[in-house]
């Protein structure tokens, strides 16, 4: 049986053989956790972490997606080989999946990731006037977003009284973290690298194995669940879903850290949400933050904030998983047709309003 395996696994595929696999899995004993590695053998014996030999099922000690296994019983309509989506594209061209509603069995695909028991970080901006938002954000997450899975919302606000006491299913919590004010929109949004970049640096990664970063300012309508998981997810940016990519709105000044040719480009992505293995996305959390403060210092700033920067690093550094636009609507725009559900969707409000210097 040929199974999916981690990138620390060797797999030789077809009619060939397995010559060695290293996973990590967690095994839930209250609030502690303790990790394994399963190494090659006929007992497939579980050898603790800090006990493995050096070279054979080494592993950085990182949560990773393991074998894709499920409890028996498990009611679910039998896939098709020959029927699906026909009316959007459903892969990239390096091979990545691109989720639409009705390429995926949500029954099936949370059944399997429910038992690898991942500890999920939503990270998540409320400073100024936006911390309106974040009462419809939540309810609307405990109810739509990773339902039965351990999540834990960290908030970065500039007024902590104003977040509201939400009820939380069992696994799930809020953590306040106090940020400055801003007075600029622009300083909101790639301040939110800088402080993002510090905080998983010294207290998320050991309190979480997987994370996104959300923006507050939106509304669950539909389910969100582990579909979304991959080693690094991006999420299609409705308005340019269809533009050629001399249409996208890149950073064109060579000048920026920013900066895409003409002639480069898959897709233009939102930085509204992006999500991944939580190293994966230290990674380019710090990656944006650190570009952003090069442009700063030759007195540019990227047309788009951290979403040209997003941009730039995925040009290069190819998401594992593409989301649809489902993932990130707006109550804005009129649904066409190939959007058979709105997941998450931005919504309507005055900019110049909320904003602390105003403008869209």
């Amino acid at each position: 049986m040929l199974r999916y395996f981690t990138r620390n696994h060797i797999l030789i595929g077809g009619f060939g053989c397995l010559l060695v696999f290293c996973g990590i899995l967690y095994v839930h004993h209250g609030p502690s956790i303790s990790s394994f590695c399963f190494c090659p053998g006929n007992d497939r014996r579980r050898i603790e972490h800090n006990k493995m030999t050096a070279g054979l099922c080494q592993d950085n000690g990182n949560w990773m997606i393991g074998e894709l296994e499920m409890e028996t019983g498990v009611k679910y309509a039998q896939p098709s080989t020959t029927i699906g989506r026909t009316d959007v594209n459903s892969v990239t061209n390096w091979n990545a999946p691109l989720v639409w509603e009705g390429t995926f069995d949500p029954v099936v695909i949370d059944a399997i990731y429910k038992r690898m028991d991942p500890r999920v970080a939503v990270v998540l901006f409320a400073v100024g006037k936006y911390t309106r938002f974040l009462k419809g954000f939540l309810e609307s997450a405990e109810k739509y977003f990773l339902v039965d899975f351990r999540v834990t919302y960290y908030i970065f606000t500039d007024n902590k009284g104003d977040v509201p006491a939400i009820a939380l299913a069992e696994g799930r919590n809020i953590s306040i973290i106090t940020v400055p004010s801003a007075k600029r929109w622009q300083e909101v949004v790639l301040g939110r690298m800088k402080w993002a970049t510090v905080t998983i640096d010294k207290r998320i990664r050991n309190e979480a194995d997987y994370l996104y970063m959300m923006d507050i300012d939106s509304v669950f309508h539909n389910r969100v669940g582990a579909e979304s998981f991959s080693r690094l997810s991006a999420v299609l940016h409705r308005g340019y879903r269809n533009s050629k990519r001399t249409g996208f709105p890149y950073e064109r000044r060579p000048a920026s850290k920013a900066f895409i040719p003409m002639d480069e480009g898959d897709y233009y992505y939102t930085a509204a949400i992006w999500c991944g293995y939580l190293e994966d996305m230290y990674k380019l959390v710090k990656y944006c933050y650190t570009q952003s403060e090069e442009d700063a210092k030759n007195n540019i700033e990227a047309v788009w904030q951290e979403e040209s920067h997003l941009n730039r690093y995925l040009v290069y550094n190819k998401p594992t998983k593409v989301l649809s636009a489902e993932y990130l609507w707006s109550d804005y725009d009129t649904v066409p047709a190939e959007i058979k559900v709105v997941r998450i969707s931005q919504v309507i409000k005055n900019y110049k309003e909320v904003r602390p210097n105003g403008g869209h």
